[in-house]
């Protein structure tokens, strides 16, 4: 079994991202714990909860593992000013930050009342129905306890991070950035609000984003500490509002449309998802989860129903997978086609 003595040989080569000087010898060990093969350590650092924070995690779990550890916890702290100062902190770049670059960018909140109602799979659809219509577009899966966003796109790779920049992955035309891409092993979020609030700026402040016509973001359900943390930060975005036809879902639904109007965001819509499912063999409709569910949501926030999505399951191509992407002329990718030309529509008039 891993030893302290063999956790802190192994991170004498790390060093902090900002200070550019091993943690061992910035004194930024401060716990460490081992059990059962679980190495857990505390750490300070200069500037935590940044995109190099991330980087450096990656790291120390993959030297803590080839050490011998089963597997890593990890909890950062800020170093105290005088070890930042004595290390020789270095001077705060001008911003590059998405929502301080001026170009024209429209941001899109994809959000829901509650889970399960397939926002996710609207959020991703639309992104590249989006692409396919020639416009730049990003995604961020800001959904943070319930990321899903990369597995659904077919990704299976990282971020290049270059310095202190993030390059987002690209797939299907659109540039895409995750939560889900700097946790290991599927590994389940326990992170405070405040903290994932911070995670979120920088995924705006630290990612190398092309000049993007629209940004997708994928909100979590709900009108929790995130959901206001991103109306807060993105005053000019607007809103497409999830619900199944399902009544309780479109009454829970209204909650987050009523935070979107009270924070002056413009909704775009309503998208009614898994309106019905049509038989193959007869054409005929099956209303499985009940009617009028969008509609009457769209009403209450005086709005429309964008589009409605019948059940249905993407054709799976082995060789270029994507488990949630429809194709193109597919009869639900034609649905979402038709979408993102509205969305368009609405965005440029």
């Amino acid at each position: 079994m891993i030893t302290e003595e063999q956790v802190l040989k192994a991170l004498e080569d790390v060093q902090d991202p900002h200070l550019h000087t091993s943690l061992i010898e910035l004194g930024s060990v401060k716990e460490v714990k081992i059990k059962n093969g679980l190495v857990s350590l505390k750490l300070a650092i200069a500037q935590p909860g940044t995109a190099e924070q991330m980087q450096l995690q990656q790291e120390i779990v993959s030297v803590l593992k080839t050490a011998g550890a089963d597997s890593v916890g990890l909890r950062f702290e800020q170093l105290p000013d005088d070890v930042v100062a004595k290390f020789g902190g270095e001077e705060e770049e001008e911003s590059r930050s998405l929502l301080d670059r001026g170009d024209k960018t429209t941001f899109i909140s994809v959000t829901s009342g509650k889970g399960g109602v397939g926002k996710s799979t609207v959020s991703v659809n639309l992104a590249v129905s989006l692409a396919r219509q020639g416009k730049k577009v990003g995604i961020i899966d800001a959904d943070i306890y319930g990321f899903s966003v990369p597995d659904m796109m077919g990704i299976d790779t990282r971020p290049r991070v270059e310095g202190e920049r993030i390059f987002p992955v690209e797939r299907f035309g659109v540039q895409v950035i995750s939560m889900g891409f700097f946790v290991e092993d599927n590994s389940p979020i326990i992170w405070r609000g405040p903290m994932l609030g911070k995670m979120l700026t920088n995924f705006f402040n630290e990612v190398e984003w092309d000049d993007l016509d629209y940004l997708i973001l994928d909100l979590p359900p709900g009108t929790g500490d995130v959901a206001l943390d991103i109306h807060s930060m993105l005053p000019q975005s607007k809103e497409i509002i999830v619900t199944t036809p399902h009544a309780t879902a479109a009454f829970v639904a209204a909650r987050a449309g009523a935070m979107a109007i009270k924070t002056q965001h413009e909704i775009l819509g309503v998208v009614e998802n898994m309106a019905y499912f049509e038989s193959k063999t007869t054409g005929e409709k099956e209303y499985v989860f009940g009617k009028g569910g969008g509609q009457k949501l769209a009403e209450e926030l005086k709005s429309e129903v964008l589009a409605q999505v019948p059940l249905g399951q993407p054709v799976i191509d082995e060789d270029d997978f994507a488990p949630s992407i429809y194709a193109e002329d597919h009869q639900i990718g034609k649905i979402y086609t038709e979408m993102a030309q509205e969305v368009i529509k609405r965005t440029t008039e």
